[in-house]
C-alpha cells in the first residue's frame, strides 16, 4: 500500500475531528543545554485523525531513532522527538521552533547534528524573490492550517545560518517538495553526477558561519513523496525515503564497510525505482495518481564536497 505526503489543504473542514495539538510541556524539554557531541532533533507528524493522516511517520520515528542510537551510538538523552502520542511533545508549529533553537543552542566545534522530519510538506509562492522557480518550500506541523506552515527560510535561518565552524548539521527530510526545504545553495545532479548552484538568484545569505550543512530529501521540489508498505518485511506503512535511506546504511553494515554519500544516494534512487513482484514502489505510486510520477532523491549542501566521502554523523 501506498500514500503520498501530497497536499493536505486540499481536504474540507466537513472532515476534521477533534485533533490533540498539545501534550507535554515543550519548555520542560528544552530548559536545559543539550549534551556537547552528538545531538538530534526528530520530528514525525501523523496528522491523526484528519483526512489527510500519514500512517508511516510513527514507524519512520522509531527507525530513525533505533538507526541513531544502535549504529551512530547517539546518547538517548541527546535525542528530542515530537510525536502525536503521551510520552512527547506534540509536532506543532511553537514546539517545532523551539526544538530547532535546542538544538542549536551552545553549539561547539566539533557538534554532529540531526535534524529529521517525516510528515506533509507543501510549496507557497515566494515573496522574497530568492527562488528561481518562484516558490518556497515549507514542512506542514500539526496545526499548521491555524498556525500556518514552517518555511525554507525560516528553516535556513534557525539551523544552518547559525552554524560555525566545526559543527555540521545533517537533515534527511521526508516529505513532499522537500528538495530545497533547507535553502542550501548547492544540489547534487545525481544524473550528471556533480554539483549544481542556482536554485536561488543569490547564494548570499544562504550559507553557514563557517559550519557544514548536509541535507538527503525524500524528492525534488516538483515531486511527491511516497509512504508506502512495499519497503517493509512486516508490510508496515513507513515513508519510502526514510525507509530506503536507512536501509542503504545497514547494508553496508552488515557487510562491515564503510558507506559514502555517493552511495547512499546510488542505494536510495534504486531501491525507489526497483521493481518487485507486486508492481514495485513506483508502479504503485503511480496507479494511485493514474499517471507516472517519479521520487528522485536529492542530496544538498551548504558547500561543495566530494560526494565519495565516508557518510558520518
Amino acid at each position: 500500500m501506498t500514500e503520498m505526503k501530497g497536499n493536505p489543504l486540499s481536504c474540507t473542514r466537513k472532515h476534521r475531528k477533534y485533533i490533540r495539538t498539545e501534550s507535554l510541556d515543550i519548555s520542560e524539554a528544552t530548559s536545559k543545554q543539550p549534551p556537547r557531541g552528538k545531538r538530534a532533533f526528530l520530528c514525525g507528524v501523523s496528522y491523526k485523525n484528519q483526512k489527510y493522516e500519514l500512517r508511516g511517520a510513527t514507524q519512520d520515528l522509531k527507525n530513525m531513532k533505533s538507526l541513531l542510537v544502535e549504529q551512530f551510538k547517539f546518547p538517548t538523552d541527546s535525542i528530542l522527538i515530537l510525536a502525536e502520542d503521551e510520552s512527547h511533545c506534540s509536532p506543532t508549529r511553537n514546539n517545532i521552533e523551539m526544538a530547532f533553537k535546542w538544538l542549536m543552542r551552545g553549539i561547539q566545534h566539533g557538534d554532529s547534528l540531526v535534524f529529521y522530519f517525516s510528515g506533509h510538506g507543501l510549496r507557497q509562492r515566494d515573496l522574497h524573490g530568492d527562488e528561481i522557480d518562484g516558490f518556497d518550500e515549507t514542512i506542514c506541523p500539526l496545526d499548521f492550517k491555524t498556525k500556518g506552515m514552517i518555511l525554507d527560510n525560516y528553516i535556513n535561518d534557525t539551523i544552518v545560518k547559525p552554524l560555525i565552524s566545526g559543527v555540521t548539521l545533517h537533515a534527511i527530510v521526508d516529505s513532499c517538495h522537500s528538495g530545497t526545504v533547507l535553502d542550501l545553495p548547492h544540489a547534487y545532479d545525481i544524473h550528471k553526477s556533480k554539483w549544481e548552484v542556482g536554485h536561488h538568484p543569490s547564494v548570499d545569505g544562504k550559507g553557514t558561519m563557517g559550519g557544514r550543512a548536509i541535507c538527503f530529501s525524500a524528492c525534488e521540489d516538483y515531486q511527491l513523496a511516497a509512504d508506502t508498505s512495499a519497503l517493509s518485511s512486516e508490510k508496515e506503512m513507513s515513508g519510502a525515503m526514510t525507509s530506503t535511506f536507512i536501509k542503504a546504511i545497514k547494508e553496508a553494515v552488515t557487510k562491515n564497510k564503510k558507506i559514502t554519500y555517493q552511495e547512499i544516494l546510488d542505494s536510495m534512487n534504486k531501491s525507489l525505482k526497483q521493481p518487485d513482484k507486486t508492481g514495485g514502489l513506483g508502479a504503485r505510486i503511480r496507479r494511485v495518481f493514474q499517471r507516472k510520477i517519479l521520487q528522485d532523491p536529492l542530496l544538498s549542501s551548504s558547500e561543495v564536497f566530494d560526494t565519495n566521502t565516508e557518510f558520518k554523523i
